[in-house]
């Protein structure tokens, strides 16, 4: 699940939060603070999985690139039901994971029925391409969703960043997700929005928005 942003202490994730949880079934809710670098953000985030949740948080303390190797981190990534990557600098994320055993253990995940979370900066890291928050103009991302730009905290009529991503070679797809909104993808083709997220094809001028079916 991609979500565009927010302040889950303020409850403005609440509903996309909802949504993915659903999908968790057994094993605590795992949180990677990579992006942020910050061993705060990982208590307070702890709190409201044990709080508010109500599942068993885990902190994966993966920093630095040593820290993506360490079996003891590969361990808590089996064991979670979910792997919630916080925002911070998409850099950051991409430079310690990328090519990392913690990186296959997180795509092991997904393929044994684990759920992968990103918000904000972590969210666009998913993509084909991402812009970079620390001066380069983009850098490749995990190419968890390829083809694909993800911009967050998105606004429509102000595309432009998101645009030049899919001037890229290979690139097709844009991804736009206002804060709070959220868009979960499933096994097969199974697809499921939390308020408005718009998908641009590369190949048109228009972005669309995407609607889960309503029975989804």
């Amino acid at each position: 699940m991609l979500i565009g942003g927010g302040e889950f202490s303020f409850g403005e994730t609440s509903e996309a939060d909802a949504a993915w949880l659903a999908k968790v079934a057994d094993g605590p809710i795992a949180f990677l603070p990579t992006a942020s670098a910050s061993a705060d953000y990982a208590t307070h985030f702890s709190t409201y999985v044990s709080d508010t949740l109500e599942r068993e948080p885990l902190t994966v303390p993966i920093y630095r690139g040593r820290d993506a190797r360490r079996g003891k981190n590969l361990e808590r990534i089996g064991r979670a039901g979910a792997v919630y990557f916080g925002g911070g600098i998409s850099d950051t994320l991409l430079e310690v994971l990328t090519d990392s055993p913690a990186q296959e253990a997180l795509e092991a995940k997904v393929k044994s029925g684990g759920v992968l979370v990103g918000i904000a900066a972590a969210a666009q890291a998913f993509g084909g391409r991402c812009r970079s928050l620390t001066g380069r103009d983009e850098l490749p991302g995990f190419s968890w969703l390829p083809r694909t730009a993800v911009e967050v905290n998105f606004d429509p009529a102000h595309d432009r960043r998101v645009r030049q991503l899919l001037e890229a070679p290979g690139m097709r797809w844009g991804l736009g997700l206002p804060s709070g909104s959220a868009v979960l993808f499933g096994s097969g083709e199974e697809i499921e929005t939390v308020g408005p997220v718009f998908l641009l094809d590369g190949a048109d001028d228009d972005w669309k928005l995407l609607h889960s079916e309503p029975d989804r």
